[in-house]
């Protein structure tokens, strides 16, 4: 799947035709960086993101006390994706993407919702239940938030992958 910023200069393709999962967001710290009604991410396996002087990052607590990395273009501000050291997955923010299939969207902190969630849609009040996601919250520490859950904890990575982390990737 083919991915880009607004103003098209930062692009990259997806290491997978199709992510591990699709997730809309109703957590407050996802409106607030979506500054929208949801925030939304597609989560594929780590990859080593393109050489681009203009992709930034900037970095966050989380509520365990990891650093969460946010990736985002200079030149339109676009955020892009996110990515929690040791894990070996990464949230690419789902409208940057070409072609993704909406349908199969699994909305979380639904009790949240500013927008009706679409009927027979997958759903959860609060995240997903821990058979499908039990990953620590992305709130940032006195936050209001209960979290974000944008990375499934059964993809979380043990530190042995081989694979360059997307934060020492780029400057």
């Amino acid at each position: 799947m083919e991915a880009a910023c607004q103003c098209g200069a930062v692009r990259f393709t997806t290491p997978l035709p199709s992510p591990l999962a699709l997730y809309v967001c109703h957590c407050d710290d996802c409106r607030r960086q979506a500054s929208s009604a949801f925030g939304s991410s597609a989560i594929f396996p780590r990859f080593n993101l393109p050489d681009s002087e203009l992709l930034s990052c900037y970095r966050r607590p989380t509520s365990t006390g990891q650093t969460l990395y946010c990736y985002f273009c200079r030149n339109c501000g676009t955020r892009m994706l996110h990515s929690v050291p040791n894990k070996n997955v990464i949230s690419i923010k789902a409208g940057c993407i070409q072609g993704l299939d909406w349908t199969k969207a699994i909305h979380i902190w639904a009790k949240n919702a500013m927008v009706p969630i679409p009927e027979g849609s997958e759903s959860y009040t609060y995240g997903p239940p821990s058979s499908r996601n039990s990953c620590a919250a992305y709130s940032s520490p006195g936050s209001s938030s209960e979290g974000s859950y944008d990375q499934p904890d059964e993809l979380m990575g043990n530190g042995s992958c081989h694979v360059q982390d997307v934060h020492e990737s780029t400057k």
